[in-house]
């Protein structure tokens, strides 16, 4: 090699060393979907709380990677010997982020804790309205009923009083709409006259700040240098929005990205053999179902669900869609959550007998139907329309005429939630560990226009035994009442259980310490890169 050219490698190789690290500290994540805000307490779905998670914090939060409650903005809490109160030690010297034109004069104390509560629960509250003020979690889990008062003893003491002992508070407490918000920020923006910005520029405590997000393109984020808990290992943070999967595979082979959600069944085997690639997966703490809205003749009719769960073919769509990255769903809760009740049996796939129980309930066929379908891949559903087309012809056979409806993401949610479908698509991943946070989804309190109940069913029998084993603390006890509860929703029958998915996420084999969580999140504090 002459001089001249090992002069020109020397040269390129420093280079190459100087860049690595100034790349290695970006990370991409190739997201499904645009986040409705950055709010999480106004949201449902794991696409905008991925997106708002790294800019804040909860009291408690959820251990990377588990369902194990861990302190967070609250650095300890006692309980009373009654459960009705528990008194909240919060962290001190924790920093606020700072925008272009806000800059915080004090750290976080009380008042944000009970602003972000406040604004959930108090229609007084100049923010309770801004961007809708639709708080279905806070509504749909009974916490106006739950939550007594919350009460400030000092700045770094909160005390919050129940109406009733509540087994899963501590958990609830950690999911993202219980997320604290800066009231100084939210004072601020009142004050200049843009309190809407509040949910569209986010300011937290969290380990990175927001940067700036471009619709169904871009979220950028930078590492909050004071966090609290110690800088994130990586400077910046980017939500590459990606809507196809094979996109986002496709993204991830290139090194465009590190980590992607929910590939395509059909591209699993491809990815296990790829060397650039690290497939990480767990049984999903899901479920996806199809609902029946019970309020919309004839699916007021018992009789007319468990039809229509006859003449679906299940086992079809599993093998057809899920490829092997799923189990039919006979439960409301998968069989990875405690209390499952395993002597359940699901309805046989019987068109005849469907017809049959369908002319004895007085229906005429032919039948005009809506079947709704998500028009967004989720970890509990790689293909809805798919799924839906696969429903349409099954109930072609019986008489039934299904009209296929989509609608955007935030549309397609805020319309079921009213109740406008006659049946309809939606799925779980469970927020925290605890059955609980499935069961609500069928209780009274989300039955509500806007609630999450999107079949709108309210039965006393099911809710009476979820509001019991809600104040149990024995875990024997609330399992024998949950046991009940499926017996009832399986009879009933307000969904079609479809499926519970393998979670199946793969990440760049430079990506390090990237936890899979039970719980469909999407976390990158700790993770760095080779």
């Amino acid at each position: 090699m002459s001089l001249f050219k090992a002069k020109i490698v020397a040269a390129a190789t420093v280079l190459a060393v100087l860049a690595a690290p100034a790349y290695a500290k970006t990370l991409v994540y190739c997201s499904e979907g645009s986040p409705e805000n950055f709010t999480p307490a106004l949201n449902t779905t794991g696409t905008s709380f991925d997106a708002a998670r790294p800019v804040y914090n909860q009291l408690v939060e959820f251990t990377r990677g588990t369902t194990d409650v861990e302190p967070a903005l609250a650095e300890s809490w006692t309980v009373s010997p009654d459960g009705l109160e528990i008194t909240f030690k919060l962290r001190k010297g924790v920093k606020i982020h700072a925008t272009k034109d806000f800059k915080p004069t004090r750290d976080f104390n009380a008042d944000d804790v009970l602003f972000s509560f406040d604004r959930q629960s108090n229609d007084k509250n100049p923010y309770h309205k801004i961007s809708g003020g639709a708080y279905d979690y806070f509504n749909d889990m009974d916490m106006p009923k739950l939550i007594k008062s919350l009460d400030k003893v000092d700045d770094y003491t909160v005390k919050l009083t129940l109406t009733e002992p509540n087994a899963p508070i501590l958990a609830n407490l950690a999911m993202d709409f219980a997320t604290i918000q800066s009231k100084e920020y939210a004072d601020y923006l009142l004050k200049k006259g843009t309190p809407e910005q509040f949910d569209q520029i986010p300011v937290g405590t969290g380990p990175f700040t927001f940067v700036n997000y471009q619709k169904d393109a871009v979220i950028r984020y930078k590492a909050f240098p004071e966090y609290w808990g110690g800088k994130a290992k990586i400077d910046d943070l980017v939500f590459a929005i990606t809507p196809d999967p094979t996109a986002r595979y496709a993204k991830v082979k290139k090194g465009e990205c590190h980590v992607m959600i929910a590939p395509n069944p059909a591209d699993i085997a491809a990815m296990k053999t790829d060397p650039a690639i690290n497939l990480l997966s767990q049984p999903g703490l899901n479920i996806g179902y199809l609902s029946f809205n019970t309020e919309k003749p004839p699916f007021d009719k018992k009789e007319v669900r468990q039809a229509f769960n006859m003449a679906i073919d299940k086992a079809a769509i599993i093998k057809d869609v899920y490829q092997g990255a799923g189990v039919g769903a006979v439960n409301p809760i998968p069989p990875t959550i405690w209390s499952y009740n395993k002597d359940v049996k699901d309805y046989p796939f019987d068109p005849e007998k469907a017809k049959k129980m369908l002319a004895d309930a007085g229906v005429k066929t032919p039948l005009d139907i809506d079947l709704w379908w998500m028009p967004v891949q989720r970890p509990y559903n790689p293909n809805a329309k798919r799924i839906a087309e696969i429903m349409q012809s099954d109930l072609a056979k019986i008489g039934v005429n299904a009209k296929l409806v989509s609608y955007e993401w935030g549309e397609y949610r805020k319309r079921l939630q009213q109740g406008e479908h006659m049946t309809g698509q939606l799925g779980w991943t469970g927020d925290n560990g605890d059955p609980d946070n499935f069961f609500f989804l069928l209780g009274c309190a989300a039955a509500r226009p806007g609630g999450q109940n999107l079949s709108k069913w309210c039965n006393k029998e099911f809710d009476d035994l979820i509001v019991k084993a809600r104040g149990i603390s024995d875990k024997a006890e609330r399992t024998k009442l949950y046991e009940q509860a499926q017996v009832i929703a399986k009879e009933e029958a307000p969904w079609f259980t479809i499926a519970h998915s393998v979670v199946y996420e793969p990440t760049r084999k430079e990506v390090v310490d990237y936890k899979v969580s039970p719980l469909g999140r999407h976390d990158f504090y700790g993770v760095s890169l080779k």
